[in-house]
């Protein structure tokens, strides 16, 4: 943990926070009001305090670590929110019809929407996600192209000039977008200038855009803006999102789908 979150002013319950939210990624306030056994009031002015003390960021219903410049291991993001991510992934999948064309990026959000994607037929489905690749090329009815370009050794994510100029020869019925971070002026947010690029390409050659992301994604900060949330055509989340970006959804007539509420 960062040395700040020794400070003296801190309580024994705050540095605990500040260390669980830092080894663990993320932590909502139904977990710490669970851990710690105190009200959710509580949880919320101790989350204040660590945020003002720049120990912790804040999201909507829970709070994530400061650093900006380094995503999670991909082995410690694959397991996080798993029951918003297949709440999710359902949701997505249905919007889906059978025999469609799509691009889908990089992320473990997008890698559970690819399993929840098996029980459609005729899908052709392009990809610059090993992981998305495998998931799907067993199905004999599915047609599966991997982008060319540098495969990342951390979680198969394949980027690239090479990758940018494949992707710039197809125009897809649909994008399936994750994202690392959404900040509250509706910035979208990831951490690898390259995987960015690939994400801002795929989303110029799909017809409609679907962006998803888990409620651990609001306010969460990464060092690279990939575009605007205004850009998708759908978002689909887990819970309600801050009314400030609610707001630049409705404005821009983006449809919003609150999973557990779908």
């Amino acid at each position: 943990m960062a040395a700040r979150a020794q400070d003296k002013s801190l309580n024994p319950r705050q540095t605990a926070i500040a260390r669980r939210v830092e080894q663990e990624g993320h932590a909502t306030i139904d977990e710490l009001v669970a851990a710690f056994e105190v009200t959710p009031q509580t949880i919320r002015r101790d989350l204040t305090i660590l945020a003002d003390s720049g120990l912790i960021a804040r999201f909507h219903g829970g709070a994530s670590p400061v650093n900006s410049t380094e995503n999670l291991p991909y082995q410690d993001r694959r397991i996080l929110n798993q029951t918003a991510k297949g709440r999710i992934a359902a949701v997505v999948a249905a919007q889906i019809p059978d025999h469609a064309s799509l691009f889908i990026n990089i992320g473990t959000t997008t890698e559970t929407i690819a399993r929840a994607l098996l029980q459609h037929r005729g899908l052709q489905v392009v990809t610059n996600n090993l992981h998305v690749a495998a998931i799907l090329s067993p199905k004999e009815d599915f047609r599966v192209i991997v982008a060319s370009g540098e495969v990342r050794a951390r979680d198969g994510g394949i980027v690239g000039e090479a990758t940018l100029d494949f992707i710039r020869q197809f125009k897809l019925d649909y994008g399936i977008i994750g994202i690392s971070g959404i900040e509250e002026d509706g910035a979208l947010l990831d951490y690898d200038y390259r995987e960015v690029r690939v994400a801002q390409t795929i989303m110029e050659q799909s017809r409609q855009v679907l962006l998803a992301a888990d409620h651990s994604k609001f306010g969460r900060r990464a060092m690279v803006r990939l575009g605007h949330i205004t850009q998708a055509d759908v978002f689909v989340t887990d819970v309600a999102p801050p009314e400030a970006i609610a707001e630049q959804l409705s404005a821009a007539e983006v449809r919003l789908i609150v999973a557990g509420d779908a």
